[in-house]
C-alpha cells in the first residue's frame, strides 16, 4: 500500500483491528479514526507516518484500543500523553469479566484470530493468537521528544511498554511501578537521566528490562526481578553502579574473573528456564531462546556447529604423537 491512508476506513465505525504495518504510507497521524470508538488494535509500524501524534477531539479517544504500535516511523514532538489518558480498555486488566477471549478479525462473514508482530533486540517475532486481555504500546524508533508522562502509569493492564529509539529526556517517572501487569519494559537509546526509581521493583511480573545508552546514574535497585536482570539491561549508562554490573557502588570496581564469566553464563541460561514458567508466555520463551542464539556455552557450540573444542583437538594430537613413536 503506498500513498495516503484510505480516509474511507472512517465509515467502517465498528472497526476493532486496523493494522497496515510495513507498506509504504507516507501520511500524518490519522486523526480522524477517533471516531472509530470500537477499535481495539491500530499499527501502523514500518511506514513512513510522520509528525506530531495529538488529539483535536474534545471527548474521549480510543476508548477501547488495547495495542497502539507506531514504531519505526518518523513521528516528532511529545509523546500522545492526551491519548494515552483515554485508553479506558487499558486501565483496567478485569474489565471484559469472564474468561479472556482471542482477538477476531471480522470480513464480511468471515471472521479469523487476529496475530501480533512483536519486536525486541532487533528481531520479529509474530505472536499467533492474541486475548482480549494483551495490552501493548510500542512508539520505538521514532523522533519523539520530551518526557515520558506520568499517565502511563495509570495503564495497569499492560503488558508490554517499548519507547525505545527516540529522543526522550527527563527521569524514569516512578508511577511505571504501578504497572503491575508489566511483563517488557524497553526505554533504551534515549536521553534518559537520573536514578532509576526503586517503585520498579514491584514489578514482579517484568521479564525483560531494557535501559541501556541513556544516562542514568546511581545504585541499580535490588529485589523481585531486579535480581534477574543482565548487564545488558544497564550497558551505556556510565554513572550506574551495583549489581551486576561491576562497578561497586563506593567507586571500585573489580572486574569479573575467568570463573566469574563462566558463572554467569550459567546462571542466565538457568534464569531463562525460570522465566519460561514465571513470567509471560511469550517473553519467557523467547528469552530462553535468545541464550541460544546469542550466548551458547562453546561445548553446545561444539556438538551442533561441527567446530572441534580446544580440548578436542590437543587430545587428537598426542594420539598422533604416541602412534609415531610406536
Amino acid at each position: 500500500m503506498d500513498g495516503l491512508l484510505p480516509r474511507s476506513l472512517v465509515n467502517c465505525s465498528r472497526l476493532e483491528v486496523l493494522d497496515v504495518g510495513n507498506n509504504n504510507i507516507s501520511d500524518t497521524f490519522p486523526q480522524w479514526l477517533e471516531s472509530l470508538l470500537e477499535l481495539q488494535v491500530l499499527v501502523l509500524r514500518a511506514n513512513k507516518f510522520h509528525g506530531f501524534v495529538h488529539s483535536t477531539k474534545e471527548g474521549p479517544s480510543f476508548p477501547e484500543l488495547r495495542v497502539l504500535d507506531l514504531s519505526s516511523n518518523y513521528f516528532v514532538g511529545a509523546l500522545p500523553a492526551r491519548y494515552i489518558e483515554n485508553f479506558n480498555a487499558m486501565m483496567d486488566p478485569h474489565k471484559d469479566g469472564g474468561s479472556p477471549k482471542y482477538m477476531m478479525v471480522s470480513t464480511g462473514a468471515n471472521s479469523y484470530q487476529y496475530s501480533l508482530v512483536v519486536t525486541w533486540k532487533g528481531f520479529d517475532y509474530e505472536l499467533q493468537k492474541i486475548l482480549t486481555i494483551f495490552s501493548s504500546i510500542h512508539l520505538s524508533n521514532n523522533m519523539f521528544e520530551g518526557e515520558i508522562p506520568d499517565v502511563i502509569g495509570k495503564l495497569s493492564s499492560l503488558k508490554g511498554l517499548n519507547l525505545s529509539h527516540n529522543n526522550l529526556t527527563g527521569h524514569i517517572p516512578p508511577s511505571l511501578g504501578n504497572l503491575m501487569n508489566l511483563e517488557w519494559l524497553d526505554l533504551s537509546s534515549n536521553e534518559l537521566a537520573g536514578k532509576i526509581p526503586d517503585e520498579l521493583v514491584s514489578l514482579t511480573q517484568l521479564c525483560v528490562l531494557n535501559l541501556s545508552n541513556n544516562h542514568l546514574i546511581g545504585r541499580i535497585p535490588q529485589g523481585n526481578q531486579f535480581n534477574t536482570f543482565e548487564n545488558g539491561s544497564y550497558e551505556g549508562n556510565l554513572g550506574l553502579c551495583g549489581f551486576p554490573l561491576s562497578k561497586s557502588c563506593d567507586g571500585i570496581g573489580t572486574p569479573p574473573s575467568s570463573f566469574q564469566e563462566k558463572d554467569e553464563l550459567w546462571r542466565f541460561g538457568w534464569r531463562a528456564v525460570v522465566l519460561g514458567y514465571g513470567c509471560g508466555v511469550v517473553f519467557g520463551l523467547l528469552m530462553g531462546y535468545l541464550v541460544f542464539r546469542t550466548g551458547k556455552p562453546k561445548w553446545f557450540v561444539s556438538l551442533f556447529d561441527g567446530r572441534p573444542s580446544q580440548g578436542g583437538r590437543k587430545m587428537r594430537k598426542a594420539r598422533r604423537l604416541v602412534q609415531r613413536r610406536s
